[in-house]
Parts: structure tokens; C-alpha cells; sequence
């Protein structure tokens, strides 16, 4: 026996170095903004916004309502709606595939949740995105929801809110999906003149054709901080133009100052904010809403 292991504790010689506890995977996160590595747990609980620097983590559609919404009273609207393959579509794989491995994944049946509910007792319909479900892609099914979710709100007489999280229209859908922008903007115009006020929540990232169509003619538009949101990539758009384009391009902050964007949320205040937006557009008439 060496002398080293004459010092070694007796438990210690007899450990198979294959045996030795490993650290659980996915307990622990970097922060991509300042590389500071956070206990996962620790991020959920501040709305996965990283406590070191501010940066806003994206969040799944149910932990977001649940974390927007009060607790009691909460009812879901349009999940019987299904997505079909209408147009037999097939890519390098078919949009079956694609739609059965993104329910796999996200345990959603599409991108867009409706919830009807209350915040801060205020009676609303909130749409959510979930960039998960093929990267937040409006296709006939988030159309039809996001409808249902407008009608509802008419129905009721309460405000209508959308998070949105997208890569834009659905090509596994082709022109059904592009017709959806027509579709949902029409519901909008419905809603407007019915003096109920609607509330766009952009978050990261928000773009193509939902950006293009209702994300930008809320009665508010609001904004998670650095959020990328606009309609081609900034890649495409340089490639196309041949121009450099401004540091912060695409970004919430740049877009607020060019007046796309109404102000800036913290995530964490968002509910409060909204329940003071609310608030203050339901005293004014029906026709300053509209």
C-alpha cells in the first residue's frame, strides 16, 4: 500500500470512481446575458428572469399564465380545436411527424393557449403563445383559438390580452395560414367596436407574420425588455438591403424609440401593470378605446 492511500479515508479506497454520485442534470442554468450559472428553482420562482443581471428567460405559455393570472377561476377556451393536415404536406419529414413530436415535447396539442380568468379580480381573455409548439407557429388552429378567445371576451364584455412568442405563419399550412392573419385582425376590429380594450404583450421573439398582422394594434403595446420582435431576421434584412443595420436592431428598446412599441415591462411588474392599464382604459369611453 502507498502512502497515499494509507491516507486516504478506508471508505474512499473502496469506492468504485464509476459509483460516485453525480449531480442530477437541469438543476442548474447559465444566464446566456451575464454566464452567471442559476439554481433552476431559484430562477422558476423569480419568473425565470435571472436575478443577476434582469434577463428575461423565455417561459412556456402555461407557467406564464399561471404565474399572469389569478389562482381561482380559470377556464380554458378552444383546446377542442385540432390541427389537421389538410394540404398533406411534407417537408425533409410530414407535418404529422412534426405535430406529434412537438405534443411529445410540450404536452400542447398546438402553439396558442387561451385562458379565460381574472387579473387583480379584473375579468379578462388572455392568448399565449408557446414557442416550444414548432417555434410558436400561427397556423388554422392558433387562428381559430385566438377567435374563439376574441369572441369569448365580446361575449363576456372584458378586455382581450395576447403574449406573443413566434416565429411567424406555419409553411407546413401554406395560405390557411397566412389567411389567419385576415382572420384574427378581423376579430380585433369586432372587439374595437365593441369599446373593449385589447393589450399585446411582445416577448422573445416575436416575429413574421403574427408581428405583420396583430401583435402591433393593441389599444397597449407592451414589451419584454430586449425582446426580438419584428417581421425577417436581421440577417435576412442585411443580406437584402446590403445595409448595416443600427446596434439594437430589432430589439424592444429600439422599437420603443421609433414609437412601435408603447413601454418597456419587467416581467416581474407585468402583472401589476397591466391591472393599472386596464384599470385606467375602462374608465375612458368606448369610443377613445376603439
Amino acid at each position: 500500500m502507498s502512502w497515499l492511500e494509507k491516507l486516504l479515508p478506508s471508505k474512499i479506497q473502496q469506492t468504485d470512481p464509476t459509483e460516485r454520485r453525480q449531480m442530477p442534470e437541469g438543476l442548474w442554468i447559465k444566464c446566456p446575458s451575464c454566464e452567471n450559472v442559476l439554481y433552476k428553482t431559484d430562477l422558476e420562482h423569480n419568473e425565470n428572469v435571472c436575478p443577476q443581471c434582469g434577463h428575461h428567460h423565455r417561459i412556456g405559455a402555461r407557467a406564464r399564465l399561471n404565474a399572469f393570472l389569478d389562482g381561482e377561476g380559470r377556464y380554458e377556451i378552444g383546446q377542442e380545436v385540432l390541427p389537421v393536415d389538410a394540404l398533406k404536406f411534407k417537408d425533409s419529414r410530414k407535418y404529422p411527424e412534426r405535430l406529434k413530436e412537438a405534443l411529445e415535447n410540450t404536452g400542447e396539442t398546438d402553439a396558442l393557449i387561451v385562458m379565460g380568468g381574472a387579473v387583480k379580480s379584473i375579468n379578462v381573455v388572455v392568448a399565449c403563445f408557446e414557442f416550444d409548439f414548432m417555434g410558436g407557429s400561427m397556423g388554422s388552429v392558433v387562428g381559430e383559438r385566438f377567435v374563439r378567445g376574441v369572441e369569448t371576451a365580446i361575449e363576456q364584455k372584458v378586455p382581450f390580452i395576447c403574449f406573443t412568442a413566434t416565429g411567424g405563419a406555419r409553411m407546413q399550412e401554406g395560405l390557411l395560414s397566412l389567411m389567419q392573419m385576415a382572420k384574427t385582425n378581423a376579430a380585433l376590429t369586432r372587439l374595437a367596436k365593441k369599446g373593449l380594450p385589447y393589450i399585446s404583450v411582445l416577448t422573445d421573439p416575436t416575429m413574421g407574420g403574427v408581428s405583420a398582422g396583430f401583435a402591433f394594434v393593441g389599444d397597449i403595446v407592451i414589451a419584454e425588455p430586449k425582446a426580438l420582435i419584428g417581421f425577417a431576421g436581421p440577417r435576412v434584412i442585411e443580406s437584402t438591403v446590403r445595409v448595416t443595420l443600427p446596434e439594437g436592431f430589432q430589439r424592444a428598446e429600439f422599437l420603443q424609440t421609433k414609437g412601435a412599441v408603447d413601454f418597456i415591462c419587467d416581467r416581474r411588474e407585468l402583472r401589476q401593470t397591466v391591472a393599472q392599464c386596464l384599470s385606467m382604459l375602462q374608465r375612458l369611453p368606448a369610443d377613445a378605446v376603439a
